[in-house]
């Protein structure tokens, strides 16, 4: 049966059409129920199946594979994630070395994966620029950032600082200062790597039933419309789906991240923007933007997403609406000569954002329960690098990844603090943007009060680093 996706840039060009599996048709018994057909349920079966043949392993989704953020991302591949610094910090020496080892990970890990298993998800690996180009202030922040990388531990192999001629033969910005380029970054087409995964696991023996939406767990059942499943071990890999279906959706906070693609470009067009490696780049803003050269040469790009009252999900979007005229206004302020070139998707997501932007894994013995997520909209890398670590945890196994700063093995109320009740949670992620807002406002004019500019940057810098 054929399937529905909202219309997105990858969805346009995944080439295939999109079929649904059975869904589950009566009871079920299991070693490990997976709520969730997106990268972290997909990851964590496909290592427990690599390393427990035996094991069987059922997952379980509402609608179909990469339906979630799993298939609507901005596609980055990073060898890096939100929060990394939390669980770097404190941290010296070879243990600073083996933690960021394993962060960077999953480009090589994944790319690995994509050569064994003969799966194409358009992979590059090219690297990233966070570049300082809409105010002057972006300059200082940048430069904040690298002296902080570079007393974290990293070195120029990790991070690298350009300026000048080396800035504008790697991307043209108006008004570019400069850039710190990583070549911990890749970019892949997000809905082919997870409807490539999805068949990878079912090869190796797991089943995935789609179609099926749970409404409850715990105990060791999974409860559906179609049947019940028993499993020793539940996994609910639902990131920013999780408060649909328990309340461990009040440990994470759902965000939408919103994207949009432009028109093919010409090769003389793309001659005035660079990225001819097609390496990712974001603007040091907290706006959060981040954008990238698609393999047929769209420019596709995206900013900070929105919050909605009680944690609603979103999976359908209007291409005319207001969040999406801004990102392409955002878009412009970089790139002028994309201001005549037609915005052809608008599309995006549900993520989920933990606590101190510190994503985690847990394997709640007592209760049952292997618990990843967290990612705060980098988990293309950092699912991959929880679902190996979850794995571990799940079979227990002494490993460096299970002994890693982000894995536990306790009851997950130990481990997590849940966020506020609304409507706390709805008016702090007001006030937060409201601020970050005039913050940038004010440091886009030509002439601000100072005293007020001073203020804004202040109160931005604060409230960031309460999040953080």
């Amino acid at each position: 049966m054929a399937v529905e996706f909202p219309a997105s840039v990858w969805r346009e060009s995944l080439g295939q059409p999109l079929m649904s599996r059975p869904s589950l048709a009566g009871d079920l018994q299991v070693d490990v129920a997976i709520i969730g057909a997106g990268y972290t349920g997909l990851w964590t079966a496909y290592y427990l199946k690599q390393k427990s043949p035996s094991l069987k392993v059922a997952v379980l989704e509402a609608d179909s594979a990469g339906y979630g953020a799993s298939g609507r991302n901005g596609g980055w591949l990073m060898g890096s994630f939100v929060g990394d610094s939390h669980y770097l910090a404190g941290y010296q020496g070879e243990a600073f070395q083996q933690i960021k080892q394993a962060i960077q990970s999953p480009i090589t890990e994944i790319e690995q994966f994509l050569i064994r298993h003969d799966v194409d998800c358009d992979f590059i690996h090219s690297g990233n620029y966070q570049v300082a180009a809409r105010y002057p202030e972006q300059l200082d922040s940048l430069t904040s950032t690298l002296a902080t990388l570079y007393q974290q531990g990293f070195d120029e192999s990790d991070y690298q600082w350009l300026q000048g001629s080396a800035l504008d033969d790697a991307i043209k910005l108006r008004r570019g200062q400069a850039a710190i380029f990583t070549p911990h970054c890749a970019t892949i087409h997000p809905l082919k790597l997870v409807r490539g995964l999805a068949k990878v696991v079912e090869n190796l023996g797991v089943t995935l039933y789609e179609q099926t939406r749970v409404s409850a767990f715990g105990k060791g059942i999974v409860q559906t419309a179609q049947g019940q499943v028993k499993a020793d071990i539940i996994v609910p890999a639902l990131e920013g789906y999780q408060g649909q279906v328990s309340q461990l959706g009040r440990y994470t906070l759902p965000v939408q991240s919103l994207l949009i693609a432009t028109a093919p470009l010409s090769d003389r067009q793309w001659q005035h923007i660079g990225l001819e490696s097609r390496a990712t780049y974001s603007d040091a803003a907290r706006q959060v933007t981040y954008g990238q050269r698609s393999k047929d040469n769209r420019m596709i790009f995206g900013a900070r997403g929105g919050y909605r009252f009680g944690g609603q999900v979103q999976t359908e979007f209007n291409l005319q609406s207001p969040d999406f005229a801004w990102r392409a206004k955002l878009m412009h302020d970089l790139f002028p000569s994309l201001k005549t070139v037609p915005i052809t998707h608008g599309w995006g997501g549900t993520l989920a954002m933990a606590r101190k932007f510190a994503p985690h894994a847990i394997f709640d013995k007592r209760n049952g329960i292997a618990l990843a997520g967290g990612y705060g909209g980098e988990g293309v890398g950092a699912a991959n690098l929880f679902g190996r670590t979850l794995s571990d945890l799940i079979l227990e196994r002494d490993t460096p990844l299970s002994r890693m700063p982000w894995a536990h093995l306790s009851e997950i109320k130990q481990v997590l603090t849940p966020w506020e009740p609304e409507p706390f949670r709805w008016l702090t992620y007001q006030l937060i943007n409201k601020v970050f807002s005039w913050e940038e406002r004010l440091c886009l004019q030509s002439n601000p009060s100072r005293l007020q500019k001073r203020i804004a940057i202040q109160l931005a810098q604060r409230l960031d680093s309460l999040m953080h």
